[in-house]
């Protein structure tokens, strides 16, 4: 039965078998005018996600700029800007839902322009998978490269490298080899996980959501059915408990709860958990992830939770937690420190300089911090690393970052929420830059404790080696 027919003859159940389905979040990406917005327009109009007027607008658009001819300009359906639709080019993220019988999708469309790379990395920082775009006549490019740094940077494993515009080299086999064979050497120079390769028109349709005649020496699978039977899942331990608390629900003297959203892992009534950055141990009391807690009758209480779920945690003991703390299992306790190594994106005009104080935002937790040192810029140009004194629009950098108080932090590849970070420029509150985490360092305390008693019994050694075997040169003042 077709989704039309579903939804005219028992919406309920359509709405019910729609709400179980998993949900895959993608972006497009790649240079410009390489079919990004098409095949996004191509891919709803197929699926039967665009609405008659949406259709018709579209249609008289097309006619009115006259970018393709007697056919429909599929990217209308997807840039809505004016500026976008005179240019014909992506300027802001475009966000676009669809749905098939298997999965849910959110579509981030990023813009190739340079200039709007900071666009990308925010279209790119939620997706699951990534589909670059590769016009079939230019094959690789500056950008491609640039989007392909990005995408593994922002540990996206999945990357769909779609061989677009194949209408216009004849459906050559011969060339989409070339551009596989191009883009597999820099899969595996970047350490690419899941590299898969399809050739396809996103403006006529070819291997899009039907297999295409026009190139019969493909035997994958079109981009709809690639993405619909996709295994996307992450392996994650339940041990990894992340719950970032972001409110503590005080609605009388006989209810303390701790609220927010499971980033990672599982949880379960009795578990013991720890209190970072304090240290404190305690047991789960109770789960509560519905209901009105100022009425018990309407508590809605379970036994487990896990990520993603938005619950409600009471403890055993009275334990002081505050809206930034975060919430782990202490059989698998996270590093605290406020010395982390991060990967930096600069969103700003205004260029970063080491030493300058900032808000850093990570899930919950919001702490002053500045950039000590920049260990080296990268040239998403050619992968070279340069060492520069600042940061500029669209620079990524790897940096040493130092805050006021430590904070529990995972690295990015091992959690995206707990292991990333905006950073908010104190004076105007705009977002200025965004950052993963790479790795967790000793505490800046801790390293000048540490080094004070190295250099301390180093000196203590030195002077009882002196006393036993020169006792004339040993000094009367150590």
């Amino acid at each position: 039965m077709s989704v039309e027919n579903k939804i005219s003859t028992d919406i309920e159940s359509y709405l019910k078998e729609h709400e179980n389905k998993d949900m895959l979040r993608f972006l497009t990406c790649g240079s410009v005018d390489d079919g990004k917005s098409t095949l996004i327009g191509r891919l709803l109009y197929d699926s039967k996600m665009i609405f008659e007027d949406q259709l018709a607008a579209a249609e008289s658009e097309s006619k009115k700029y006259g970018t393709t001819g007697e056919k429909i300009d599929m990217a209308l359906l997807v840039d809505g800007l004016q500026s976008e639709r005179e240019q014909g080019i992506t300027i802001d993220v475009a966000y676009r839902f669809f749905a098939t019988d298997r999965r849910k999708y959110i579509i981030a469309d990023t813009p190739g322009h340079e200039q709007y790379t900071r666009n990308m990395v925010t279209g790119a920082s939620t997706a699951d998978v990534a589909i670059i775009l590769i016009d079939a006549r230019k094959g690789i490019l500056t950008q491609t490269r640039r989007h392909s740094f990005i995408v593994n940077l922002l540990g996206i494993e999945h990357v769909i490298v779609a061989i677009n515009k194949m209408d216009l080299v004849g459906f050559s086999e011969e060339t989409f080899k070339e551009i596989k064979s191009a883009y597999t050497a820099l899969a595996e120079e970047l350490g690419i996980k899941h590299t898969y390769y399809i050739p396809l028109s996103a403006l006529d349709g070819d291997n899009v959501v039907e297999k295409s005649e026009n190139t019969p020496w493909y035997d994958g699978k079109p981009l709809l059915e690639l993405l619909d039977t996709m295994d996307i899942s992450r392996k994650e331990t339940a041990e990894n408990f992340r719950f970032p608390v972001q409110y503590v629900n005080r609605p009388n003297l006989d209810f303390r709860g701790f609220c927010g959203t499971i980033a990672a892992g599982s949880v379960k009534v009795g578990d013991e958990v720890t209190v970072l950055p304090s240290g404190k141990t305690t047991k789960v009391k109770s789960i509560i992830n519905a209901g009105d807690i100022t009425e018990k009758s309407r508590e809605v209480t379970t036994e487990e939770a896990y990520a993603p779920m938005a619950v409600t945690i009471t403890t055993e003991e009275e334990v002081d937690i505050s809206r930034g703390d975060m919430i782990v299992h202490t059989k698998a306790l996270p590093r605290v420190s406020n010395s982390l190594k991060v990967m930096l994106v600069w969103m700003d005009e205004t260029p970063m300089e080491p030493g300058t104080v900032y808000d850093i935002k990570r899930a919950t937790t919001v702490v002053s911090g500045n950039f000590e040192h920049i260990n080296y810029k990268v040239d998403v140009n050619t992968y070279e690393r340069q060492s520069v004194h600042k940061l500029g629009l669209n620079d990524i950098a790897s940096c040493k970052m130092v805050l006021t108080q430590p904070i529990a932090a995972d690295a990015y590849k091992e959690n995206r929420l707990t292991g990333s970070f905006i950073v908010i420029d104190r004076i105007t509150n705009n977002t200025v830059g965004a950052g993963m985490i790479v790795g967790v360092s000793r505490r800046e305390e801790d390293i000048q404790k540490l080094t004070t008693r190295e250099y301390t019994d180093a000196e203590r050694a030195l002077n009882q080696y002196i006393r036993d075997n020169f006792p004339e040169w040993e000094c009367k003042k150590c």
